[in-house]
């Protein structure tokens, strides 16, 4: 199981085969949707700090007045985007990547009401960036494709009204996928589980259902509780918080989604259910981060008395494919902080609402090479994490920044330091690295640090 280590080309050949798609696109170092170029939170940059001086990088600028949320900026074509609440408003907006100054601000529809108190200062998803064109995800399904010059509404829709969709109890937080000429989201509902739209034109191309149960290769129980998707208030949602990711596997196109039931493949090309695998899918319906896939393997892990587990595809004689378990482990407990596959060890934090901190196993057998929960400082307790330059940048919960070698035999520390005017939120924003500068969002607030080798 090897993990191919991201190629970086040559500004040099793209300046020779500079057509107008290529120049549309954006450049390697740009973080142009959730978790990053290859939706796997790694970057693709190099010539990075590798160790922070004691009070930390330096501060490039400083952006406020964004609104409350948890919505993660995405960085593409010198712009930076999010979403936010401002007052009574549910809103998209960009930002100059070179100042922080506001470019634009668009009203994507009334701030939606989340009766749960967790999340509900506003949305969670990360604008997805496809050349001239931005994708969003309100909490309450408000589905909109807008223009990257100037924010200007092309298409929108929204999920349950549209297509049945049924809003999560903490609301929808997924941040869009651009494959090809279709987006792909989760409603949830009852012959809508998994959608593909038009991008361009927000029509649906088909549609997905993932009943309890449903699809190959189940791999053990759900979890404990055994209710999905949410507490009381009619049926449950088949949404959980993820987001998707598109694979390829013996010569077919897929997407892979953490629902509120069960990790599953889906065709690309008309929305067959192609496999389940159960088991890191918790009977609370709280899963939330995104799928990993390596070398024909699916990984995927949610807290609430689950765990992590790793699967094989196989492919029968028949065509039929099945998801089998390798191994599976509670002490990969992923509540919402993310995971990274890199050189064969899996790290992230382990832990739910009760805390956690950051552990580091073997991809390839799930058995614990350290757990910082062992470490009677707590160095790193339950937080969210990136990667770039061979280096982790984890954020806790709290709010402390820290930056990580990454090393199978033992937790190595290369600086950290406290982000200042510390909102009383949870610090869940996952942190971005874009060009060299390393990006934290806090409610209203959005900080730019300056990671650059001098």
């Amino acid at each position: 199981m090897n993990l191919e280590k991201p190629v970086r080309y040559p500004t040099t050949l793209l300046v020779v085969l500079g057509t107008a798609v290529l120049l549309a696109r954006a450049p390697a170092d740009d973080w142009p949707q959730w978790q990053g170029p290859d939706r796997n939170a790694i970057s693709k940059e190099t010539g990075l700090l590798k160790e922070w001086p004691k009070e930390g990088p330096s501060l490039a600028w400083k952006a406020n007045g964004l609104g409350g949320g948890y919505s993660g900026p995405s960085v593409a074509a010198g712009r930076i985007f999010g979403m936010s609440n401002r007052g009574e408003d549910e809103v998209v907006w960009a930002l100059s990547e070179s100042d922080g100054k506001e470019l634009w601000v668009t009203r994507l529809g009334p701030a939606f009401k989340q009766s749960w108190p967790q999340g509900k200062e506003g949305p969670g998803c990360t604008p997805t960036v496809d050349g001239d064109r931005l994708y969003v995800l309100g909490l309450g399904g408000e589905l909109a494709c807008l223009q990257v010059k100037d924010g200007k509404i092309l298409w929108q829709r929204n999920l349950t009204r549209d297509f049945g969709g049924r809003v999560p109890m903490w609301s929808y937080r997924e941040s869009p996928l651009i494959d090809g000429d279709k987006l792909i989201c989760t409603p949830g509902g009852e012959e809508a589980t998994i959608l593909a739209l038009n991008k361009l034109t927000g029509d649906p191309i088909w549609k997905c259902q993932v009943q309890e149960g449903s699809g190959s290769g189940g791999g053990g129980p759900a979890g404990p509780g055994g209710r999905r998707g949410g507490f009381g208030g009619g049926p449950p949602s088949g949404a959980g918080y993820a987001s998707a990711i598109a694979i390829d596997f013996e010569g077919q196109r897929q997407y892979v989604q953490l629902t509120a039931k069960a990790l599953v493949g889906v065709s690309a090309s008309d929305g067959k259910l192609l496999w389940r695998y159960a088991r890191p899918a918790n009977g609370m319906g709280i899963n939330c981060s995104t799928p990993i896939y390596i070398d024909g393997h699916v990984f995927a892990a949610s807290a609430y008395g689950a765990g992590g587990g790793l699967a094989r595809l196989i492919k029968d004689a028949s065509g039929e494919i099945k998801a089998e378990e390798v191994w599976f482990s509670r002490k990969m407990q992923n509540h919402h902080g993310g995971m990274i596959v890199f050189d064969g060890c899996l790290y992230g934090a382990n832990g739910g609402n009760e805390g956690g901190a950051l552990v580091c196993l073997d991809f390839k057998t799930g058995d614990v090479l350290w757990d910082m929960r062992d470490d009677a400082e707590r160095r790193a307790p339950k937080g969210s994490l990136v990667m770039a330059d061979n280096r982790l940048y984890y954020r806790t919960e709290k709010g402390t920044m820290l930056l990580i070698e990454p090393n199978r035999k033992e937790y190595i520390e290369r600086g950290r330091f406290e982000q200042p005017d510390r909102t009383q939120q949870p610090a869940w924003t996952h942190p971005v690295i874009a060009n060299g500068k390393l990006y934290l969002r806090d409610q209203d607030l959005l900080f730019c640090y300056d990671i650059r080798a001098k």
